[in-house]
């Protein structure tokens, strides 16, 4: 095939049967479309998939990928899967399609044009964001963002995570022509993010490969040893597996059941060495490293099946599990039981019907792939029941910000097993192993678990922290004027639970203090422009001056007495006489020059006496000066000086200072940052001192520290104070740039939903100026 191809297939074809002419071979059911003539079964979907074929052939003409190969053959092999898993002509067209907008210079817009608003759809929920990178500060916030789209795009079509899996699960196949560190990384995401979610949708046949592939590249010694290991047993596992069979089967003919399939497969690598490290065990001591598998026409067959082979062979006390009377969420069903075989070992024997077990293997896929409805029926989307996990990871996009946090939620959800539970009514409710009343309370609904007052467990009352189990009945019993306890979320195992209790507390805490601060304020003003004072750009002015990002936080500091009544108001009649905003753009200001500054200013103290013909500081030039340490002021602030009564010369302050107030206007001196330093010295690092109150659990400070961590900012020291029944309180000395890193530090730690409030502090008080 050259460059050029159209749809004009016949002299396409001509050209090479198998082989393009970049040497990329076409397999046989791509031949076929490409050869279809109008008797074709479904022509639209074959001149679809010709027409996005070409397309993306022509579009990644001269591309490669790291193998050397063209890299038109990823497509390829991404619409092969597509296709054995049953998906439609825009699905195939999209693996085709998916890495054109990522790659090349079409836009959606033109995939829309040319292929239809449902290809158009599929491709753009696939689509990375890697052409986007700069807008994110860090890899965790890029890859955050790419699953948050990603589950979005699934909400409005289930399909997209498909295409997604299939693309991932190619790229997984020719992971070893990547670096070892791209090979790791790429590995742990398909082991923590992409298997769990085709077992969510309850597609086997990816799921495990995605597994081996990532277990082969995360621990390749294990995988070889086990692999080797394996293959050494084959011989004596196939003779067993062939003696328990044949016996099977003799006993189900007799019973008059008729067997679709009856045969022996080997467990996955991964499943083995899960195993191994779960129950601490050696290969030799793990029996059951295959399982027989029985198909047969009706679930009535099924129950009778598992009589016959409960008769033949001794069965395991307590290994029974029934998926068909209780399905698992990704709508898996069979009936799992271990016996005893002929030899004394451990076998474990499926038995499902042959739909089941193409729900086993394709999982969604199976909507579509045995559909005998029409092609709507192909979209499934975050309404039904089957996915509520779906549901869970799109409530979350609103609540958590955090992207690290969002990523942890996301792998916690996709990882837990589930344990089932009744409602009074006797409806089915699945929930994570070890959750708890109150995680079933926030499921049924969000007000429910807010006054969650107590709980019964198949009748009897039980504390809110106890771990329910299979089959329990659970009944909720709510009061009006009950609410969440900072104490639920030392038991809470859900996230969707712990998020709800955490955001109930940050707003009804954060309310009530603004509420009281509104009031006050109120109260000194009078309601007369009350209103339209508080949306003024005076009012901001006066937060800005104040500290505070917003009015509203302004509020809540005036409400819990962060700031007094007093210094708001006269802040306000400044303001409002001025009509002009208080503090400066910040980023006019260059940071000061660490080689001006004491040792006694960098650890957060009264800083040392300068003395400079050049000063970075516009103002105090050839004067004695200290940055003064009760507000430790950082370039990029709005600063004055203050000509002290000792020999010390000019203290510098933050405006807005408190210890400024009632300086006499004649000590003050007009200061600012100079824009550069004569000695071309480059800024490091100021103490700032800051106050984080937050939900009290463990490893709060460590989510923290890491936020700064990512910021480049060290930290000089911290202090927890913790309270019962109350939010903590955590100190930190950190060091500091300037002003716009300052910002940055608060706003990746404001987006934690533990965080109740972050302000900075002084620690040390000016003596008399």
């Amino acid at each position: 095939m050259n460059a050029t191809a159209t749809t004009s297939t016949n002299s396409t074809t001509s050209t090479n049967s198998t082989t393009s002419s970049n040497h990329c071979v076409i397999p046989d059911w791509l031949q076929e479309c490409l050869c279809a003539g109008p008797e074709a079964c479904d022509p639209a979907d074959t001149g679809l998939i010709c027409r996005a074929f070409e397309f993306a052939y022509k579009l990644h003409d001269g591309q490669y990928r790291k193998s050397g190969e063209p890299y038109i053959c990823h497509p390829v092999a991404v619409a092969g899967l597509l296709r054995d898993l049953g998906g439609s002509g825009a699905m195939i067209a999209a693996g085709f399609l998916h890495d054109v907008v990522e790659d090349t210079d079409v836009t959606v817009e033109e995939i829309e044009q040319r292929f239809g608003s449902e290809v158009r759809r599929l491709v753009e929920g696939v689509t990375k964001l890697s052409k986007f990178s700069e807008n994110f500060s860090s890899k965790t916030e890029r890859q955050a963002e790419n699953f948050r789209r990603m589950f979005l795009a699934m909400a409005q079509d289930i399909r997209v995570i498909v295409v997604k899996l299939a693309d991932r699960l190619h790229n997984m196949r020719t992971l070893e022509h990547l670096s070892d560190e791209k090979r790791r990384r790429i590995a742990q995401e398909t082991r923590e993010i992409f298997a769990p979610l085709a077992n969510r949708l309850g597609i086997g046949r990816f799921k495990w490969e995605l597994e081996d592939l990532a277990f082969k590249y995360l621990e390749t010694e294990s995988y070889r040893q086990i692999q080797e290991l394996v293959a050494e047993k084959r011989t004596d596992r196939e003779e067993r597996l062939t003696n328990v069979t044949k016996i099977l089967r003799e006993r189900l003919e007799e019973t008059g059941i008729r067997c679709q399939e009856l045969s022996g497969r080997p467990k996955h690598l991964y499943s083995i060495f899960l195993k191994m490290q779960r129950q601490q065990k050696e290969f030799h001591e793990i029996y059951d490293l295959a399982a027989i598998r029985i198909i047969v026409e009706s679930k009535d067959e099924c129950y009778r099946s598992l009589a016959v082979v409960h008769d033949a062979f001794r069965p395991v006390p307590g290994r029974f599990k029934d998926y068909i009377g209780l399905p698992k969420p990704n709508r898996y069903q069979s009936l799992h039981t271990v016996v005893i075989g002929p030899t004394g070992r451990p076998i474990e024997v499926q038995i499902r019907t042959q739909e089941m077990h193409r729900i086993a293997e394709y999982g969604i896929a199976a909507h579509w792939k045995y559909k005998e409805t029409g092609r709507s029926n192909t979209q499934l989307t975050a309404s039904d029941e089957k996915f509520t996990w779906l549901r869970q990871l799109l409530e979350w996009q609103n609540d958590l910000k955090d992207a690290q946090e969002y990523i942890e939620s996301v792998k916690d959800n996709l990882f837990e097993d589930d344990v089932y539970v009744f409602t009074p009514k006797g409806d089915v409710i699945s929930l994570s192993q070890k959750a708890t009343p109150v995680d079933f309370a926030y499921r049924i609904h969000t007000e429910v678990g807010h006054h969650c007052a107590g709980a019964k467990v198949n009748g009897r009352m039980v504390p809110l922290g106890t771990p329910l189990k299979n089959g329990d009945i659970v009944e909720i019993i709510t009061l009006k004027n009950s609410h969440p306890s900072l104490d639920w979320l030392n038991f809470v195992v859900t996230p969707s639970a712990r998020n709800r209790i955490r955001q109930w507390y940050k707003r009804s805490h954060r309310d009530e203090n603004v509420a009281r601060g509104r009031e006050l304020l109120e109260k000194e003003l009078g309601k007369s422009g009350f209103e339209a004072l508080l949306k003024s750009e005076p009012m901001q002015a006066v937060a800005e001056r104040c500290n505070y990002h917003s009015v509203e936080d302004l509020l809540a500091a005036l409400g819990y007495g962060e700031v007094t009544l007093n210094l708001v108001v006269n802040r306000i009649r400044e303001a409002v006489k001025s009509q002009q905003p208080i503090a400066p753009a910040p980023e006019v200001l260059p940071p000061l020059p660490t080689t001006q500054r004491s040792s006694a200013s960098a650890n957060g103290s009264k800083g040392g006496v300068q003395s400079r013909t050049s000063s970075p500081i516009a103002g105090v030039e050839g004067l004695l000066y200290y940055l003064a340490g009760c507000c430790n002021p950082i370039p990029g602030e709005a600063i004055i000086g203050v000509v002290t009564r000792s020999s010390r010369g000019i203290s510098i302050h933050r405006q807005g200072c408190n210890n400024v107030e009632n300086v006499q206007g004649d000590r003050l001196v007009p200061v600012k940052w100079n824009p550069t330093d004569s000695d071309g010295a480059r800024p490091q690092t100021y103490p700032v001192n800051i106050q984080i109150e937050v939900l009290d659990r463990v490893g709060v400070l460590k989510d923290i520290l890491s936020r700064l961590t990512d910021n480049n900012v060290n930290v000089r020291n911290a202090q927890v104070k913790t309270f019962e029944g109350r939010p903590a309180l955590i100190d930190l000395g950190i060091d500091i740039e300037n002003y716009q890193q300052l910002e940055r530090v608060f706003v990746q730690i404001k987006k934690m939903s533990d965080v109740l409030n972050l302000r900075r502090i002084s620690q040390v008080e000016e003596q008399k100026l």
